[in-house]
Formats: structure tokens, C-alpha cells, sequence
């Protein structure tokens, strides 16, 4: 591509709309950047942009840069059916997202991660594997790193461990990964989506334009992810917890893969059947790589786990504080709940995300969690949702700060208290993270009160 006769209109100004609007600036292109919420962030970035030659477009200014501009670079942040891509896509012109951006530069292996949960963690974990079998390799995508980041980064023996949302899949065509890792697929995002049909068919859309010659590494235990493996040329390698596959699988308490142990389930750092399912994944990858499985199994038994994923903030007055804000859907929060061994004060809520909330009080009513603290935007929802259930051990708050400090009021020394909302952060906090560091915050104020 000569980027000098290229327009671009970068829309929305996250990490990766500039990552995007600075890989293109560099290489010769005219750029224009337009972002609807302009907070002090998005001004400053905004400003930053201009200075290396951007042009800044207001909602005014909007049909004229859309008549004027070539190719449409969209943020995961905004929906593909948004006016602006709509009137992008009535005018004949291409969009493309960020990460379709560094699909076609990126030079290295790409190993891909999908899923409605454990993405994260499985990028990490086999990151950490690469690296401590000396590969060069870098985390990226929607991980946290944009993937066009990385691309001047990554030379051809190296690896981009990529991680892929369903908002990426939508404007993403070229990315063929060496390997793709579908880890599981259970209800999220339909407020976007509209449908399950069309989150699966989005998740589909990594596997899809594989190679003979490349892997699709597939969760068998998860039915919906089991029915894609038609859905690619690729070689389907499975992972499963349950049976013995031509993959990942435990057996006689190990994790296996194709016929070989690989390390004692036992030896996992980080609990939880999901844990062990990402663990097998990951496995899969490493094997069909041909690292050095006994490098492999170190690095993934002393991995510790990642951020905001069931992590222990601190105990006070003899009450653990569980941070599991990255479980935004209904499924991740009963993955948390299982994960428990000590009953538990749960709090939930947030911004809707088109949930039925029944199945997790449905799932609940039998776990360790002996009251539910339910709050934020979505909390007339939830709370219905509780009683069609025949949940009556609930309490309600207004915001999250007050729902915090009421679960200590509830939990007692010997309990905990686990944040896993199974929504969206968006009705206070401008990500999941900073909700866990919130989260983190209040505790550390509850120990310095007791102290």
C-alpha cells in the first residue's frame, strides 16, 4: 500500500484508534481523527495527533470528511451498524478496524485467541511459555497492546500472541494466525450482537480463512465451539477436560497432550475447572509449536494468573476481597463462584449487556455465595431476574462504592467478598480495570479504617 495517496478517518480514539492514527501518520498519510465523546483523554490525544499532522473533525464536519476520506479506520468501541460506518458503507468505501490494519503488515507467526472468556489468561499463559522456551514474543491485540503496535516489533521467527474480541472480528478479514485458539462460547454482547447466531458467527470468522497447513485449536467440551470445527480448512486439534482427544486432555489427574503427560493438574498455580481448561489450551498450542513440553509445563504451573481475574486484593478482619472485574457476563461470574472455597458475599451489576440474569441465580442458589449484593445501572434487572429465580438473599445499592462498603458490613471473618459483576463497567468506570482498581481502592480504605 503507498500510503501517500491514502485518506484515512480514524473514528474513535482509544488505545487503538491512535495506535492506528499513528502508525498511518508515520508512514505519509493523510489522517483525519473523530471520536463523539470527548473527554480529556480523547482532547489531549486529539491535540497529540494534530501536532504530527492529523486532522481533527467535528460532528459537524462529518459528511464532508466522510465524502473526502478513502477508508474508514474503526475502533472496537463502535458498532459496525454506528452512522458513520453506515454512511462509510453507502458510499462504497472500505472499513477496516485497527487490528485489520496490522493483519496487513504484521510479518511474525500470530497466534490467535478468542472466546467469550479466558482470552486473556490463555494469551498470557502461552506467552509465558514462548518466552520461557526463549521465543521472542509479545501480547498484543485486544490484550491491552494494540496488534499495529507490534508489527515493527516482531521479525519473521517471532510470535504475536494476539488476543481477538468479537468487536475486532467485526471489521477483521486478513488475519490468518499460524494457530487459532477458540476457547469457549457462551451469551455476551448481545446488545451488540442482536442474537447468538451472530456472536457465533463473529467468534467463526478467526477460523475461518485458515490454511490446510494451520491449526484450529477448539474447546470439545463446549458445544457451540464444537460445531465450528466444520467451519474451517484448517487442521481442528481439540482441547477437553472430559475426554481423551487428539489434543490437550487430563488424564490420571495430568495434563496430557496426544498420548504424552505433560505436568500434574495439581501443580497449577491458579485454580478452577476454567483455569484448567485455558491450561489445556494453551498446552495444545505449545505442542503443536514443538517446544520443549517440560519448559512449557514450568512456565504454565508457576503462572500466578492476570489482573482483575479472581485475584486476592487483601484480607481484612479475616475477610478475603476477591477482584474478578473481567467477569462482565454471566457465564464468567459463575466460573468465580465455582472457583470459591469460602462462602462468599458476591456483588453484581453494571451496565446491561442483554442478559438473562435468571441463569445465574438458577446456578447460584447452590454454590458457596450466601448473599448477593446487587447494584449499578442494570440493578431493577438483576433484582428481577433474582426473585423470578426464587432468590430472595439479596441486598440493593445505587452506585458501587456504597455496595462495596456494604459487603463488609455483611461478610463475615472466615468468608469473602467477590466482586464479579457479570456486566459491563461502562454505567460508572471507563473499563473493567479501572472498576478492579477501584474495587482495590475501597478495600485498602476498609483496612485502614479497621486499623
Amino acid at each position: 500500500m503507498y500510503f501517500g495517496n491514502q485518506k484515512f478517518m480514524v473514528a474513535g480514539l482509544s488505545r487503538s484508534g491512535e495506535a492506528a492514527a499513528q502508525f498511518l501518520l508515520a508512514r505519509g498519510a493523510k489522517v483525519w481523527v473523530y471520536d463523539d465523546v470527548v473527554t480529556d483523554t480523547v482532547a489531549e490525544t486529539v491535540k497529540k495527533l494534530q501536532d504530527k499532522g492529523a486532522k481533527a473533525v467535528s460532528a459537524e464536519e462529518l459528511s464532508d470528511a466522510v465524502a473526502e476520506c478513502d477508508v474508514l479506520v474503526l475502533s472496537p468501541g463502535i458498532p459496525i451498524d454506528n452512522a458513520l460506518p453506515i454512511a462509510f458503507r453507502k458510499a462504497g468505501k472500505n472499513i477496516i478496524g485497527e487490528c485489520e490494519l496490522g493483519a496487513m503488515f504484521i510479518k511474525s507467526n500470530v497466534i490467535a485467541v478468542t472466546g467469550t472468556n479466558g482470552k486473556t489468561t490463555t494469551v498470557t499463559m502461552i506467552d509465558c511459555a514462548l518466552r520461557a522456551c526463549g521465543k521472542n514474543s509479545i501480547p498484543c491485540g485486544n490484550y491491552g497492546n494494540p496488534l499495529i503496535n507490534v508489527v515493527g516489533e516482531l521479525g519473521y521467527d517471532d510470535f504475536a500472541v494476539a488476543e481477538i474480541s468479537s468487536f475486532q472480528l467485526e471489521t477483521l478479514f486478513s488475519l490468518r494466525p499460524h494457530i487459532a485458539v477458540i476457547t469457549n462460547i457462551t451469551e455476551d454482547h448481545l446488545n451488540r450482537h442482536y442474537n447468538m447466531e451472530n456472536y457465533i458467527f463473529l467468534k467463526s470468522k478467526l477460523i475461518r480463512s485458515l490454511r490446510e497447513s494451520e491449526y484450529a485449536v477448539l474447546n470439545y467440551d463446549d458445544e457451540n465451539v464444537r460445531k465450528l470445527a466444520s467451519s474451517t480448512r484448517g487442521k481442528v486439534v481439540w482441547f477437553s477436560a472430559c475426554r481423551q482427544t487428539d489434543g490437550a486432555y487430563v488424564q490420571d489427574g495430568a495434563v496430557c497432550f496426544r498420548g504424552k503427560p505433560c505436568f500434574p493438574v495439581a501443580k497449577l498455580a491458579v485454580g478452577g475447572a476454567h483455569n484448567i481448561l485455558n491450561a489445556l489450551a494453551a498446552t495444545a498450542v505449545c505442542g503443536l509449536l514443538g517446544l520443549d513440553m517440560s519448559l512449557v509445563a514450568e512456565a504454565l504451573c508457576s503462572f500466578k494468573g492476570v489482573r482483575h481475574r479472581t485475584e486476592l486484593v487483601r484480607e481484612v478482619n479475616g475477610v478475603e476481597y476477591i477482584d474478578d472485574s473481567k467477569g462482565t457476563n454471566v457465564d464468567a461470574t459463575l466460573k468465580a463462584v465455582a472457583s470459591l472455597k469460602r462462602p462468599a458475599v458476591l456483588l453484581v451489576g453494571g451496565k446491561d449487556k442483554g442478559y438473562d440474569y435468571g441463569v445465574l441465580f438458577e446456578n447460584i442458589a447452590e454454590s458457596k455465595v450466601i448473599h448477593v449484593i446487587i447494584y449499578g445501572e442494570n440493578r431493577f434487572k438483576v433484582s428481577e431476574a433474582a426473585l423470578r429465580a426464587g432468590f430472595y438473599t439479596f441486598s440493593m445499592c445505587t452506585d458501587f462504592c456504597s455496595a462495596v462498603k456494604l459487603s463488609s458490613l455483611v461478610a463475615k471473618s472466615g468468608q469473602c467478598v467477590l466482586l464479579s459483576p457479570a456486566s459491563s463497567s461502562f454505567d460508572e468506570f471507563s473499563s473493567f480495570e479501572e472498576r478492579g482498581d477501584r474495587f482495590a481502592d475501597i478495600v485498602g480504605g476498609l483496612a485502614d479504617d479497621r486499623a
